[in-house]
């Protein structure tokens, strides 16, 4: 009999969790309802009370620290930022900002960029964090020019004028005032950073006194993968409750003040809203990371984790699988990185079960014990946790149960159930689309994920929820059987490791089901022995040591197919990434099934010739 790794038999790390149980109703209809038991804790009347709070109590502690152009670290304390955010707050009021001319932020994570943020929702003023893709990526700036449409800004801040001059001449009106860091544009009038400060007076204080739990704290965009973009409100209440929510679940953050090293953008609720608040809530310390999890910027996230020990690590999956290589091969780094780290937290999307394994392993052999890693589920108007999974589990895919204070509520759609949520920390709608926030809500007032979940086990509820696909995602073949695209997607790309960066399924209206791939070129680069370093992709994946990876990939998916809606066909490996300003892939990286599909029609037909062509690959099981 088998014996299991010793690691599989260590005990966690120590690490407080809350009570994970729900409860559950049915209904006649099949419909189920699904609450923590636990009643929700108080919370903040808006974001900046807990900044108040800290810079009186901690006021020499370190809240903010970012790299310096010359490599070292720059803090920011409690008392500083705090001093800071005041006299920011006072130059805004000063411009008459208001949610008809909120302030919007084009650039990235940055001290500056946070200060601005706390200062407006200090005193009542929405900001909009932008993402950075539609200034710098876009060619067409069509997103960025409806988002400014939509909002008409007072103000807009960019970290460099030089940097984000295209963006600002082509999209920012003449009536915003624009704010820099540095790097002033030669032929546009910019009022620089350290110049907004003005003196702290009572109007500061009359207009913090003013914010209420419902004042609108920020908009956030939605990816735009159904459409332009939709600005989701994002009030205090909606925040402050969900930070309590979160601190109920994992009780552990009182314990010690948190410090984490992040990355992901603020203009996203999983880093603006959950990580960022995380730590000013519970009066911790973020390092702003400034690397990103792609080829020649993750190694700034490995140096900064050589000087950083985190207590607690929250990544997107993508982040994970391009640390892991570089933790497996420098002790030291290991050594640094697991030292005080309490949970790992993957969100974002489904993490590959080898890529957990091999966090574990590493995480026993370094310490000699276990780090727990969790998950959550959400989205940009759940502000974001609506589900939690805050128990110790041996792998991947539990999306947990709902926190206390979300009420969930899981409606039978065809084979599925349905996703709804409602409760303090759901958004009250998008701004300036009535329209859209009717349609975005049940008659009982949920709001509509569009996600379907089903029970990790059915015996028992409270064992956690599994993530089962985007409903609107799925299909029907000629036969009439149903396609679950999210669970097929997330076993190609488990399947296809490291290999494979996303899948599209295609199949409606079809006697089988196919896919287009989109490979991670570098890792099968890294197959070629002798190819050049900047070999195009095309010449990549022509090569044989390629395709024999892929084919063997689209063997293993044929012959693990239960059935026809299970069991992938054809596959073609496409040569261009996906692109930003057709849809195709939203500003977080992610595939946009929908657009793909509409933008290679032609590829898709190419899928299902009688005759496959010679870049299509046949299962041969």
């Amino acid at each position: 009999m088998p014996v299991a790794p010793a690691f599989k038999r260590a005990p966690f790390r120590a690490v407080r969790f809350g009570p994970a149980d729900t409860v559950v109703e049915r209904r006649g209809d099949g419909t189920l309802t699904l609450k923590s038991p636990h009643a929700l804790p108080g919370y903040a009347r808006c974001v900046t009370e807990p900044l108040a709070h800290w810079a009186a109590r901690r006021p020499d502690q370190t809240y903010l620290a970012e790299r310096t152009a010359a490599g070292a670290w720059r803090k920011l304390t409690y008392a500083e930022a705090w001093s800071h955010v005041r006299g920011i707050a006072a130059g805004l009021l000063m411009r008459g900002l208001s949610a008809e001319r909120p302030l919007v932020v084009l650039s990235g994570n940055d001290i500056e960029h946070a200060l601005l943020a706390l200062a407006a929702m200090h005193v009542g003023i929405p900001f909009a964090p932008i993402s950075v893709p539609y200034s710098l990526v876009s060619r067409d700036f069509e997103k960025l020019r409806y988002i400014f449409d939509l909002l008409q800004p007072g103000m807009v801040f960019a970290a460099s004028g030089s940097v984000f001059a295209r963006a600002i001449e082509a999209v920012v009106p003449p009536g915003a005032e624009l704010v820099v860091t540095r790097d002033a544009p030669a032929h546009r009038r910019a009022t620089l950073f350290h110049d907004l400060h003005s003196a702290i007076g009572p109007v500061v204080q009359a207009a913090h006194a003013a914010v209420t739990p419902d004042t609108i704290a920020k908009f956030l965009f939605t990816s735009g993968s159904t459409g332009q973009p939709k600005a989701v409100i994002n009030t205090h209440r909606m925040m402050c409750a969900n930070q309590s929510m979160i601190a109920a679940v994992l009780p552990f953050l009182a314990d010690e003040p948190p410090v984490l090293l992040d990355w992901p953008p603020w203009n996203h609720t999983f880093g603006g809203n959950h990580d960022f608040n995380m730590v000013l809530f519970n009066g911790g310390t973020l390092y702003i990371d400034e690397g990103k999890p792609l080829p020649g910027q993750i190694e700034k996230t490995v140096a900064n984790l050589k000087e950083v020990s985190p207590t607690f690590y929250l990544n997107v999956p993508k982040g994970y699988e391009a640390l892991l290589p570089y933790l497996e091969k420098d002790a030291d780094l290991r050594q640094n990185f697991f030292r005080k780290l309490k949970l790992m937290l993957y969100a974002g999307a489904g993490l590959s079960q080898h890529v957990w394994d091999e966090l574990e392993r590493l995480a026993f052999e370094t310490t000699g014990e276990r780090i727990c890693m969790v998950t959550s589920l959400g989205s940009t108007e759940t502000a974001p946790a609506a589900l939690f999974a805050n128990w110790a589990m041996e792998g991947a895919g539990n999306v947990g149960l709902p926190v206390p204070g979300v009420e969930l509520k899981l409606v039978p759609n065809g084979d599925k159930l349905e996703m709804r949520v409602r409760g303090p920390s759901i958004t009250p709608g998008y701004w300036k689309h009535s329209e859209l926030t009717r349609g975005a809500f049940d008659d009982e007032g949920y709001y509509m994920m569009g996600d379907a979940l089903k029970f990790a086990n059915p015996a028992d509820p409270a064992d956690g929820l599994l993530f089962d696909g985007r409903v609107a995602e799925d299909f029907k073949l000629a036969t009439g059987t149903w396609v679950s695209v999210g669970p097929l997607r997330q076993a190609v790309i488990g399947a296809g490791a490291p290999y494979v960066q996303d899948a599209v399924i295609t199949g409606h209206d079809r006697d089988d089901v196919c896919m287009m791939v989109f490979p991670a070129i570098d890792a099968c680069r890294a197959l070629c022995p002798g190819l050049p370093a900047g070999a195009p992709a095309a010449e990549v994946l022509a090569r044989p040591e390629v395709r024999q990876v892929f084919q063997a990939v689209l063997d293993r998916m044929a012959v693990a197919g239960t059935g026809s809606a299970s069991r992938v066909a054809r596959a073609l490996l496409l040569e261009e990434p996906a692109s930003l300003d057709l849809g195709e892939a939203t500003d977080k990286g992610s595939i946009n099934q929908r657009m793909v599909l509409k933008a290679r029609a032609a590829l898709v037909e190419e899928l299902y010739l009688e005759h496959a062509s010679a870049r299509t690959l046949v299962a041969r099981a």
